[in-house]
């Protein structure tokens, strides 16, 4: 609920008064870092930027990344996938629709993995029913009740994994345009050209082991 000169912030891009919520999750459906209360208009990258700039923020660990949609910019312990090529687990499935060259393969991979976020908050969503409405409570309620309810699911997954729920699908963020407006441009250019180059160099490397696969069967 907010009101005055805050309501246009707020507004997303579907026209509804939302706030922005960054999660990062493991592959056991429980929550790593969540920072809510962001305005709904605020774009993902500076979202994130202002999650890892935190003294308690978003920390990756040595030797690792976080897999991030088509609403971030690719950069390094942040991979995004190949814009303007197939992602969707939908757009490989039937007959004759496997990935033809390196990108379609590593966007095909990263979609399997990063299908673990639509599973988690279909899981939360599920859970607390409060997400499906537009309680009357003032944005600094709104935003501790996802971070309280983000612990409660965590503890709920490791004290009662048996309990399952339906999964919902959630609106898909990937047509967000990268965000390269940040501070710092020559050296943000090269951060971005040193990322894309370790992307690809995966990419690379994924397609050459899928093609010796098939060469060996």
């Amino acid at each position: 609920m907010v009101s005055g000169p805050e309501v246009a912030s707020y507004r997303d891009r579907h026209g509804k008064i939302t706030q922005n919520v960054l999660a990062a999750c493991n592959f056991d459906l429980e929550f790593l870092y969540v920072l809510s209360g962001w305005e709904g208009s605020a774009h993902d990258s500076k979202v994130l930027d202002d999650a890892v700039s935190r003294t308690n923020g978003l920390k990756v660990p040595e030797g690792k990344f976080f897999l991030v949609d088509c609403g971030f910019a690719n950069r390094r312990q942040f991979l995004a996938p190949f814009r303007g090529v197939r992602y969707h687990l939908q757009d490989f499935a039937g007959n004759n629709r496997d990935p033809v060259n390196a990108n379609e393969l590593f966007n095909l991979r990263h979609a399997s993995l990063r299908n673990v976020v639509e599973r988690i908050f279909g899981v939360f969503k599920s859970r607390f029913t409060i997400f499906k409405s537009a309680p009357p409570f003032p944005i600094k309620t709104q935003a501790e009740l996802v971070l309280a309810c983000a612990g409660l699911h965590n503890f709920l997954r490791k004290e009662c994994r048996s309990d399952e729920f339906p999964i919902e699908s959630e609106d898909d963020e990937s047509d967000d345009e990268e965000n390269d407006d940040e501070p710092g441009n020559q050296t943000q250019e090269q951060q971005r050209q040193i990322a894309n180059a370790w992307r690809a160099g995966i990419a690379t490397n994924m397609w050459t082991d899928a093609v010796n696969d098939r060469i060996q069967r």
